[in-house]
């Protein structure tokens, strides 16, 4: 190994390190003792080794209620971005859609320009969705962005198969269910963590749009732990165990509760993330 390898081994690591050492700075504070964490330096093992952190988190009800919600949101959310944002993207493909110059217009405009937040809440009201479960996933439902990508990946298939299809007589809704919808699934999976992502991290429409405690997600409700001066409340712990608390690890060891879910379905999504962006960006 040269010179230059060596080099280049060492940024990486270091690259590694610098990435991967804040989940790890934030798992051993939610192992560590409350009172024992405001002593400092904590920082690469647990101290005073504790699962008091976790046992009043997972006691906290607001924690489980924003876990209904957001897993609500992420699974209904995702799967109607996918099936409506990869639908215009077939239709915008299709070279024989009329007036298509003027609908690419209209969706190129709303990604350059919008009607600001205060339109946006108005709309919202006049469709009754402030203060509903619709209010995180309807908006949502179509991204102009993820279309152009979906279209993109679309538009490298081969041109035969629609022909073929339309010979043997299959419709636009045939031919995207059974034929498209198959062979797409590297972007759809790639378009699907961005969504997964976006709807699991989201809080600022709980914070705008929904004033129902049942009703926050749970990236809105961590907010709230992490912003309160106490810990949570809503607990059956022992008057002891609340003695050894800190405000700070509590809040460590929720954030830690909040993103289990989505670090375990990444590997499993991994393998198509990489191969839907580098397809999109050959074929493109």
């Amino acid at each position: 190994m040269g010179v230059v390898d060596v080099l280049i081994l060492a940024v990486l690591i270091l690259f590694s390190f610098c990435c991967l050492y804040p989940i790890w700075y934030v798992l051993v504070g939610s192992f560590n003792e409350g009172i024992d964490y405001t002593a400092g330096g904590v920082y690469f093992w647990p101290r005073v080794f504790s699962l008091d952190n976790y046992a009043l988190v997972v006691t906290d009800i607001r924690i489980w209620k924003g876990y209904l919600v957001t897993i609500g949101r992420t699974v209904i959310g995702t799967l109607l971005h996918l099936f409506f944002t990869s639908l215009v993207a077939y239709g915008m493909g299709r070279r024989e859609l009329p007036c298509k110059k003027f609908f690419n217009f209209v969706n190129i405009f709303t990604m350059f320009f919008g009607g600001g937040l205060i339109p946006y809440f108005l709309v919202l009201k006049i469709l009754g969705f402030l203060n509903t479960f619709w209010v995180y996933v309807i908006p949502c439902m179509y991204s102009v962005y993820n279309m152009i990508v979906i279209r993109t990946f679309i538009a490298g298939l081969p041109e035969d198969l629609h022909e073929s299809a339309v010979m043997d007589g299959a419709g636009e809704f045939r031919i995207y269910f059974m034929i498209i919808l198959p062979l797409i699934k590297p972007v759809l999976a790639t378009v699907a963590l961005w969504t997964i992502v976006w709807h699991w991290n989201s809080y600022l429409d709980s914070m705008y749009y929904v004033t129902n405690s049942d009703l926050y997600s749970l990236q809105y409700v961590l907010m709230r732990i992490i912003n309160e001066s106490s810990t949570p409340t809503g607990s059956n712990l022992p008057p002891d165990v609340f003695e050894r608390m800190n405000p700070k690890t509590v809040s460590l060891a929720a954030i830690i509760v909040s993103t289990l879910p989505v670090l375990a379905a990444y590997p499993f999504l991994q393998k198509y993330f990489a191969n839907g962006v580098m397809v999109g960006s050959l074929k493109g």
